[in-house]
């Protein structure tokens, strides 16, 4: 059986039982504060399972694309060396709202797995809550006893709370769960020990494959539990799992779902993947064999997590979730890099692979697999190049290391400033015959880490609810002020941002942070009081208002009125947003594609699909396009709550890694239509003008635009117009401006010629009277002199004197407008039969004039801040010659 047919007989069984079939939400989360990516298959259904709206079925049931590589399901660190654990894995999932609960959950689970798939009754354990007095939770007798008519009793199993109370995090919806594992071990070792004992023992082949999830409970604050008002089913099946056990694998990776993009690795490396069955066959492996087994399992597990990320929208970077797609990637190239031998960028090719393979049931691989293949393609080649930098700059920490340890601190500079992974910095450290002083390294690692959480950590506590039910309403499309009541408030510390409040509202024209733009700021004003609503979010459906302080009475009557300024500027910005990627489709082509945005009061930015910098005439008529837009004083036409195939049968645009209701707002300005929840202007004239201050690359085929309207554009003007007026005056006010500039660019091209010359001769005499004042110290002829030239004119003269024989030692200081720098020449000679070493001597010397620098071996400079300190220096030259 196929890994498709595997998914799709799922869905279809529970389409059978009445269960509305979804695709998977975005692998990347926009729209949760709480979390980066989804973790698990019921992250979307979360605002559903709060109680906070309305799912479009009771009954639902889908394949969910998974990441765990970040907080408390973290995985990553696990990834390559066993057979089961996984970055991105799929979640086959069904799921109740309120309406069936435990027997159908497990009888259908059980009709599925033994009937549908045919999986032996005999090679099947369950387990069940045994409960927990603490929590005051009872063992779960229901569970029990309907799995008592279906499975052997000594088949079934008491789990404690880790493992069969399954919990959203600290807070939330949780229950009881009862989970089913398949035992894949030959029959002989069956004999041997009983499956049985190694269920949840971290056994390769004896693995959990389902979780039954009865939701039950909320987990406050506080770590009490209360009953939810209705009792949900929340359940999950890890796919790569279901498929080891169906295609009779003892590993993931050597079903249909890993093999193709394993030989495609293959045959790119020349080296040969060892299936898993042949190692527990008994067969010896080499040490080396192992690590190639480790490395390609990491390199295809993966891809497949970069690669879905990427076409969700989330591009690699230096900062949140960006930061853990790159950390991930790296590691699969770090892995290749040092036990695959590859040492140019050879992941990108498995993308095509993977399109191929998933396409069906993923379009968005199939349709962004040329983005993908591009990015990934260009960080590999950018981290190659750093493990290149990085391995210059372990052999400098090597050179300087006094003994045979190499400290923990050094090493952690080089993984946290370059990326220079540490296990490949401890393999070349024992092939030099260095040891890695690991706990320095680990102190300093916690260190950040200890950093970092601090930074990052939030305490929240629970709702109080103030007006009970699910009674929100968003009225920002037609008003910026309302009269409101509180329905329910919690406190927030945070170490970043201190004390706040969440204040939830039962209408409110406040718009929450979404779709690129930022949430809406403004006042509550009662009779009495008027509080600061400092930002506004959306998470779990609820639209939090921010706020440092609550109100004195929270009962009372309020108009709640958004800071119209503020919003003016930013809805201006955003329907300028969609005139410029109407704009750039009509200029460079329909291959352009948004892929991430920010719209604020002050400017726009936009992150699209191109594969070349733009050109000055490109973005000229970018510009003039939607400046022609907005003086046309073209309309708003809104389309609230159509259904979504209308929207995109007319041409509304919609962007990938998005998530769609089945009916959506699209917004209409002339032949611009895309489907948006944001805040526009009403007629384009409000825009004034359109400008672009800036245009770059974000990652390999993705540029950003950066630009402004309307007032930013004003003192966009203003500016130029004042530094023109100061350049002007600084000219002593010419006639002509430009006839000026040019004039003095010429003059000044003239003065530069001749300073060159005369720094020509200086050195030459120079050269001629220092020529004499070389001393012989130990066989080499050694000199150390500040002269008057300027950096440039002492490496012309350095080359000078180098070319008076083989075994010159060199040091000369320069303080050209009070900067000292130090320059060192060692002839080739003296570095090869001495061991000298012109970087080291600069390192060393540039402390004294408080500065550092670094070169080649046998040239190199330092500059720094101490002029006072050139003396000390020059005097400190000769101890490297003694």
């Amino acid at each position: 059986m196929t890994s498709q047919d595997v998914r799709k007989q799922f869905l279809d069984f529970f389409a059978s039982k009445g269960h509305l079939i979804v695709p998977s939400a975005p692998i990347v989360l926009k729209d949760d504060p709480t979390l980066m990516f989804n973790n698990s298959g019921m992250a979307q259904f979360k605002e559903y399972f709060l109680g906070n709206a309305t799912p479009k079925s009771n009954r639902i049931a889908d394949t969910q694309k998974c990441l765990r590589v970040s907080g408390k399901h973290n995985d990553l660190e696990d990834v390559g060396f066993d057979t089961y654990h996984h970055t991105m894995f799929e979640m086959l999932g069904n799921w109740s709202f309120g309406d069936y609960f435990k027997k159908e959950a497990i009888n259908w689970a059980w009709e599925l797995l033994t009937e549908v798939y045919k999986i032996p009754k005999e090679n099947l354990y369950v387990s069940v809550f045994e409960g927990n007095e603490e929590e005051n939770v009872p063992f779960d007798q229901e569970a029990w006893d309907i799995w008592k008519e279906l499975i052997d009793e000594d088949r079934i199993i008491l789990g404690n709370k880790k493992d069969n109370f399954w919990e959203m995090g600290d807070q939330g919806p949780c229950g009881p769960c009862s989970e089913i594992h398949v035992d894949l071990r030959s029959e002989e070792e069956k004999l041997q020990v009983s499956g049985k004992s190694l269920v949840n023992n971290d056994h390769p082949q004896v693995v959990e494959i389902w979780n039954n999830v009865f939701m039950e409970f909320n987990r406050k604050a506080d770590g009490s539990l209360e009953k939810l008002p209705a009792k949900h089913v929340d359940t999950g099946m890890g796919f790569e799992r279901l498929c080891m056990a169906l295609q009779g694998k003892t590993s993931n990776y050597d079903t249909d779902v890993f093999t193709p993009l394993i030989e495609k690795v293959e045959q790119i490396t020349g080296l040969k993947y060892t299936p898993n069955d042949v190692t527990l066959s008994g067969v010896e492996e080499s040490e080396e064999q192992n690590k190639t087994n480790i490395a390609i399992r990491v390199v295809v597990d993966h891809v497949r997590a970069v690669a879905f990320a990427i076409a969700d929208g989330q591009l690699p970077s230096n900062t949140g979730a960006g930061y853990v797609i790159r950390r991930i990637l790296r590691r699969a190239i770090r892995y290749g890099f040092t036990f695959l031998n590859t040492k140019e960028p050879f992941i990108n090719q498995l993308v095509a692979v993977l399109a191929n393979q998933m396409g069906e049931f993923f379009p968005e691989i199939k349709s962004q697999q040329q983005l993908v293949t591009n990015v990934i393609r260009e960080e590999e080649a950018s981290f190659l190049r750093t493990l290149d930098q990085g391995l210059q700059l372990l052999e400098n920490v090597v050179t300087e290391t006094k003994g045979a340890t190499v400290s923990g601190v050094k090493a952690f500079e080089l993984y946290d400033t370059f990326g220079f992974p540490i296990d490949l910095t401890a393999l070349i450290l024992r092939e030099k015959g260095f040891e890695l002083d690991e706990a320095g390294f680990n102190a300093a690692m916690q260190e950040q880490k200890n950093r970092s959480r601090a930074a990052s950590e939030v305490s929240t506590e629970d709702w109080s609810v103030l007006i009970p039910g699910n009674v929100e309403t968003f009225v920002g499309y037609d008003q910026t002020e309302s009269d409101v009541k509180i329905t329910r408030i919690r406190k927030v510390d945070s170490k970043k941002d201190g004390i706040l409040y969440q204040i939830v509202l039962d209408n409110t024209p406040f718009y929450p942070e979404g779709g690129g733009q930022v949430g809406d700021k403004g006042i509550l004003v009662s009779a009495n009081e008027t509080i600061e609503i400092i930002d506004t979010k959306k998470e779990n459906n609820l639209i939090l208002h921010f706020a440092k302080r609550l109100p004195e009475n929270v009962n009372a009557g309020f108009v709640a009125k958004v800071n119209q300024d503020l919003r003016s500027l930013s809805s201006r910005n955003h329907s300028a947003t969609h005139l410029m990627h109407q704009a750039l489709r009509s200029i460079l082509g329909t291959h352009v594609e948004q892929k991430g945005s920010l719209v604020n009061p002050n400017y726009l930015r936009f992150d699209f699909s191109h594969f070349a910098k733009m050109t000055e005439s490109e973005l000229q008529q970018v510009e003039d396009f939607v400046n022609a837009r907005i003086q046309e004083q073209l309309p708003l036409i809104e389309r609230r709550n159509i259904p979504i195939q209308q929207a995109l049968e007319e041409g509304a645009m919609a962007l990938f890694g998005e998530k769609y209701g089945d009916n959506v707002r699209a917004i209409k300005f002339g032949e611009s239509m895309e489907l948006c929840g944001g805040i526009h202007v009403k007629n384009t004239a409000e825009i004034w003008h359109f400008k672009i201050v800036s245009e770059g690359a974000v990652a390999a085929g993705i540029r950003r635009i950066e630009a402004i309207t309307s007032d930013a554009v004003k003192a966009h003007f203003a500016s130029y117009e004042n530094t023109l007026n100061e350049v002007k005056s600084a000219l002593k006010n010419p006639q002509d401006i430009l006839k000026a500039v040019y004039s003095m660019q010429e003059e000044n091209a003239k003065l530069a010629k001749q300073i060159e010359a005369l720094v020509k001769d200086k050195v030459k005499n120079l050269k001629a009277s220092l020529t004499v004042e070389i001393q012989e110290i130990n066989g080499v002829q050694f000199l150390a002199k500040q002269v008057d030239l300027n950096p440039e004119g002492a490496k012309d003269l350095a080359y000078e004197l180098g070319n008076l024989g083989n075994n010159l030692f060199l040091v000369l200081a320069t303080a050209d407008e009070e900067k000292p720098m130090l320059t060192c020449y060692v002839s080739k000679e003296l570095v090869a039969e001495k061991n000298l070493n012109a970087g080291q001597v600069v390192r060393e010397l540039g402390k004294f004039i408080q500065g550092g620098g670094g070169g080649q071996p046998f040239f190199a400079t330092a500059g720094g801040k101490n002029v006072a300190g050139i003396q000390q220096a020059l005097e400190k030259a000769v101890d490297f010659v003694k």
